[in-house]
């Protein structure tokens, strides 16, 4: 039998792009994933649809597996042979308990790597524009558990060395203690009026950071109604924060915004907006399929030598005509004397992957921008194929037929509703946890409304987002008024006037 190893993976402190890249490469690899409550859960996509996930997450008090089990576990695993990630927040060596894991492996006999991550101690302060160190201002820092039962009869914590003698305090898993934590503080030296920060969420989207003083530190909070996963930083470097605060003063900060892109094509547009600090919540309207039948564009591309042009009105039908390319045995030299046209940039680059150039990429990326740049170019008697969806607008292929072109219209993919997150989108509404919703394409709005009954209600106080105006048009039509038309019919013309639109608010 194959010898087992576990992987002591630290996850980083909840952007998933804080996350190594040897931490990458021990997921992709893993037969089985052990995981905590991840700040991001999209992390485990790294890991393989077929390995095993593992759920043994500790919230405050509550407990999904006691440690001892979680020891066993893992020995248990590396002993079946299984090639093993213990995936934990942060850094598996900063109270994550990750020696003990180690420890049980050791006294079992089995293999073991470690593979530090980026701990929320340093991170999390950072996001909120808090250096814990910084020159002339703090020469030392220590990261200290806040979660120490305040009742236990001696104190593990030297709070009288701690009060005074480090210029930088971070507290983690403190915020329920934080009334003792100050109050320590206080007695033993340190000064109420010292700067402190409560930093909630840090590194995500949802990051909140309470700016306060030692002494009102846990009033403030309760005021407030900050609740864990939260640090508490103390020190004068927390005065830096309105030099320094870089992360929560980005143009979408803490705007919610639901991406309805198919969702093989979500990310370009949510990794955009999470760039530029929105949360956003993926809800896709639409999923794309096969056609009914391949049958007529197997055989357009079986006489793609009669055809003078080929018309490309989505990056979808790209790949799903050189998918059928490939599976008819040819490759990009069956375009040779083709002339290509791409309705737009993004899907002028997904030719370039497949080793087309486009002939003609229209100033206006819609159909009619399409004809606007083919009219000087063709002649009548041409042969046109459109691989497209089996539904879209007749506009271009009416305008080629009255032309006096031969067009061939064949059905490369279909869209669908895409319905499997009906229930969190009527919820998120419900709940007012909408800011804004993006529209990019008509049936993603036909599909989004589809999941709601064709109901505009909930839609209510929604600022709606169209990439063009045939996307618009269909809001219209269902008597919805869209708050932004992007000028550039692309992900990131919409994400620019998304952007605008907040800045001028």
């Amino acid at each position: 039998m194959k010898k087992g190893i576990v992987y002591l993976v630290g996850a980083g402190p909840g952007d998933q792009e804080l996350i190594t890249i040897k931490a990458v490469r021990c997921l992709r690899g893993a037969e089985v994933v052990v995981y905590d409550r991840l700040a991001d859960p999209r992390i485990l996509n790294h890991a393989p649809a077929s390995a095993e996930r593992i759920y043994v997450g500790k919230a405050s008090s509550q407990h999904t597996m006691r440690q001892d089990d979680i020891n066993r576990l893992l020995v248990r695993l590396a002993k079946a042979g299984k090639r093993v990630v213990r995936l934990k927040g942060g850094d598996p060596y900063v109270f994550g308990r990750g020696g003990e894991e180690v420890l049980a492996l050791v006294e079992a006999g089995q293999a073991f790597e470690v593979v530090p991550g980026i701990t929320s101690a340093v991170a999390v302060p950072s996001y909120a524009g808090i250096p814990v160190t910084h020159r002339g201002v703090a020469a030392s820092f220590a990261v200290v558990t806040g979660h120490e039962d305040p009742d236990k009869a001696e104190s593990s914590h030297n709070w009288r060395q701690l009060a005074t003698a480090v210029d930088t305090l971070v507290f983690l898993m403190g915020v329920e203690n934080l009334p003792h934590i100050t109050k320590k503080l206080i007695e033993n030296g340190r000064p109420g009026a010292t700067p402190a920060a409560v930093i909630r969420w840090g590194t995500k989207p949802e990051q909140r950071v309470l700016v306060t003083t030692v002494e009102t530190a846990a009033d403030d909070v309760a005021a407030a109604g900050l609740t864990p996963p939260a640090i508490f930083i103390v020190g004068e470097v927390v005065r830096l924060r309105d030099s320094l605060a870089w992360f929560d003063t980005r143009p979408l900060f803490g705007k919610r915004i639901v991406v309805t892109r198919a969702r093989a094509q979500a990310s370009a547009l949510t990794d955009r907006l999470e760039q530029l600090g929105a949360t956003v919540r993926e809800v896709p309207a639409i999923a794309i399929e096969a056609p009914d039948s391949y049958e007529p564009l197997d055989a357009a591309i079986a006489g793609l030598t009669d055809y003078q042009w080929l018309v490309f009105t989505s990056v979808n039908g790209v790949d799903a005509f050189f998918s059928r390319l490939q599976a008819a045995n040819k490759d990009a030299r069956a375009l040779s004397g083709v002339k290509v046209v791409a309705i737009g940039a993004e899907t002028a680059v997904r030719l370039e992957r497949h080793g087309i150039c486009a002939d003609v990429v229209p100033f206006e990326f819609r159909a009619e921008g399409i004809w606007e740049a083919l009219a000087p170019l063709v002649a009548p008697g041409q042969k046109v194929l459109l691989p497209r969806a089996a539904v879209a607008r007749d506009f271009l292929p009416k305008k080629l037929a009255e032309a006096g072109l031969r067009v061939d219209v064949v059905s490369a993919y279909k869209t669908v509703i895409d319905s499997s997150c009906r229930a969190e989108l009527s919820e998120a509404l419900a709940a007012g946890e909408v800011d804004m919703v993006t529209f990019t394409s008509s049936s993603t709005v036909t599909n989004f409304l589809s999941l709601l009954g064709n109901d505009v209600e909930p839609l209510q106080g929604v600022k709606l987002a169209c990439i063009g105006p045939v996307t618009a048009e269909t809001c219209y039509q269902y008597g919805l008024e869209p708050d932004i038309i992007a000028d550039e019919f692309t992900i990131p013309g919409l994400v620019e006037a998304i952007t605008a639109y907040y800045e001028e608010a």
